[in-house]
């Protein structure tokens, strides 16, 4: 009897003591899961995180930022206790998640060295009850002040559909630069010169874009600071030509096998003409689809000038369609369609060689919907050509090549009626006017002087 006795105060109050102990004596360090965005302190800069203690439950959370003496908290929220109960139901808060804004400007606080403390306690009974203690600092830079820059060239002169260069020199380094022309960004890049800090800028205007263009340079720094200046420009208005192409069942039923449209085939089916229906898909949506493509080619670029002098032109061939023109459709008489041409196209013989039009890498060499198997060389500084139509391509992507080496020969795949080269010029994501680099006196006037009359301020 006595036993039995003994054995029911021994579970009834004994083991649920024992329990308690255990659990509220439990040496399990708080936990916080922290992310900042930067080491920078940037505009609009937030902190996510977690604090977690799956044990005896939250008891405080503080996160702030200490610069030497001046401490600002950014959170303080406390818990309230768990009942003896909360062991065996959900009564303790384990877990708990924030998002922290952090605002610089309004501390008082001087650009440098900062940073990041955050506190977590539990309810755990060790430390005379104190709790287990989550400690960690991460350090973090205040930065106010907008980065500066100093525009080195005088002259820039750039026609509608074409290209200028501004060098420029930054006053602190991480800064992403470049032109604003726009809505189109250009990126500056470092590699041109000895100095890490002056930046070469390649900017376009596209066959769109007139004299009330908007030209900028913009500079941003880690913290999210940003200094947007114009500089002296003059822009040339350019009219462009204006084409018109007819056609014709032949063509139709020449060309339109060549592309494969999967299931879209069946929707054409439906037509009262089938060919004209697929062309009209091609010419407009297709088009629209593969010149996305071919313009995200060129951001892959190094940041070198590669190329050398004048770029060469196809050679004995004769000029078929110019940069810009402005293409109406005709068919049976009647307005069907409507493109832009953004290249020039080459006729020289059947099957002629191309050779790359300057020194580069090349960056694509596949097979593009309506330009065919195609060739895309980068020069530097996000400048490239492509080459489009191939009857056979040459070269691999990654291949080096220099001027005049053979990348492909002529042909009429894609949408050409006939054996020629479609050659572009592109600058990022903007096709340029190919003639500007054909010009010699183009490109020494408005490239090379440039680039040699800052070496010599420089130096």
């Amino acid at each position: 009897m006595k036993r039995t006795l003994f054995l029911i105060v021994f579970l009834a109050i004994v083991v649920p003591v024992g329990w308690v102990l255990f659990c509220k004596y439990e040496g399990d360090l708080p936990q916080a899961d922290i992310s900042l965005p930067s080491r920078y302190l940037k505009q609009s800069y937030e902190i996510n995180m977690t604090a977690t203690d799956k044990g005896a439950g939250l008891r405080h959370v503080t996160v702030s930022i200490v610069q030497k003496d001046n401490e600002k908290v950014l959170l303080d929220k406390s818990y309230p206790p768990a009942s003896i109960l909360s062991l065996f139901s959900d009564n303790a808060i384990v877990s708990d998640t924030f998002v922290i804004p952090v605002e610089t400007g309004k501390y008082g606080m001087s650009d440098g060295q900062a940073v990041i403390r955050i506190v977590v306690t539990d309810y755990a009974w060790r430390k005379w009850t104190k709790g287990n203690r989550f400690y960690e600092e991460r350090p973090v830079i205040i930065d106010t002040v907008p980065p500066r820059f100093q525009v080195l060239t005088s002259q820039h002169n750039v026609s509608k559909g074409g290209v200028g260069l501004v060098i420029y020199k930054l006053d602190e380094e991480n800064v992403q630069s470049g032109v604003r022309v726009g809505e189109n960004f250009f990126p500056g890049y470092s590699g041109v010169f000895n100095d890490p800090m002056v930046i070469t800028a390649l900017f376009a205007l596209s066959h769109t874009q007139g004299p009330d263009t908007r030209i900028l340079v913009e500079a941003r720094d880690p913290a999210g600071n940003e200094t947007k200046r114009g500089f002296y420009h003059y822009i040339k208005d350019k009219t462009f030509r204006s084409d018109t192409l007819n056609i014709s069942d032949g063509f139709l039923e020449f060309k339109m096998p060549d592309f494969d449209l999967g299931p879209l085939e069946a929707q054409f089916l439906t037509e009262q003409n089938p060919l004209l229906a697929k062309f009209l898909y091609i010419n407009e949506t297709l088009r629209r689809q593969n010149v996305e493509t071919v313009l995200k080619v060129p951001s892959d670029t190094r940041t070198e000038l590669m190329w050398q002098d004048r770029f060469n032109r196809l050679s004995g061939a004769a000029n078929r369609a110019q940069f810009a023109d402005k293409r109406t459709y005709k068919y049976n008489g009647k307005v069907v369609s409507h493109s832009t041409h953004l290249g020039i196209d080459l006729a020289s013989t059947s099957n002629a060689p191309v050779g790359a039009t300057n020194n580069g890498r090349i960056i694509m060499a596949e097979n593009v919907g309506i330009f065919g198997n195609t060739v895309i060389i980068d020069h530097g500084l996000g400048l490239a050509s492509l080459y489009a139509h191939l009857s056979q391509m040459s070269v691999a992507k990654g291949d080096m090549v220099k001027k005049d080496d053979i990348i492909g020969r002529t042909g009429l795949t894609g949408l050409a009626g006939g054996d020629h080269l479609h050659f572009s010029m592109m600058l990022h994501n903007v096709f340029i006017n190919p003639v500007e680099w054909w010009d010699p006196v183009w490109i020494t006037n408005n490239i090379t002087s440039k680039i040699e009359s800052v070496k010599a301020q420089i130096q």
